[in-house]
């Protein structure tokens, strides 16, 4: 009898476990889809391309780096007031007390406040429709090629 319990135990810890297993497992591939998804938007951190005002740098390859989303004022601390950073690729402005990447947010294209619409992404400053842009096709600067054209952010679809 207490063999047979034995081995039911086993079974059943060995199911729980195979379980818990390939739903983290699930979990870890819908974060993945969702973390490249994120990428596409903005960075985390920003490498400002010229030294700030108030801050003199020691060395060239001392590179001051600003936080997405780090606080600002636009009388006191205005760290991000039309600074170009990641080698011009963002451009970042104090919009509402954070730095924000005005070529990228989706709720400060090109200027502060400009929020793009459902199924628009900020693409240069400009609110884009990427579900049918043949230059944007799903996300910032997918070009369609051979003129296919661009449907739900596919190309050729």
């Amino acid at each position: 009898m207490a063999n047979k319990m034995l081995k039911l135990t086993i079974i059943l810890s060995l199911l729980i476990s195979l379980a818990l297993f390939v739903s983290s497992n699930d979990d870890d591939i819908n974060n993945h889809n969702m973390e490249e998804e994120d990428d596409d938007e903005e960075q985390e951190l920003y490498v400002v391309d010229t030294p700030l005002q108030n801050q003199r740098s020691r060395s060239r390859f001392l590179a001051t780096i600003i936080k997405k989303g780090r606080q600002c004022n636009r009388e006191t601390n205005n760290i991000c007031n039309g600074v170009r950073a990641n080698k011009g690729k963002d451009l970042l402005f104090c919009c509402k007390k954070h730095c924000r990447n005005i070529l990228s947010d989706k709720n400060n294209c090109g200027v502060c406040g400009n929020k793009c619409k459902q199924g628009e992404k900020c693409c240069n400053g400009v609110c884009t429709n990427v579900m049918s842009n043949v230059h944007h096709c799903g996300k910032c600067k997918r070009e369609c090629l051979n003129g296919d054209p661009c449907g739900n952010g596919f190309c050729g679809y």
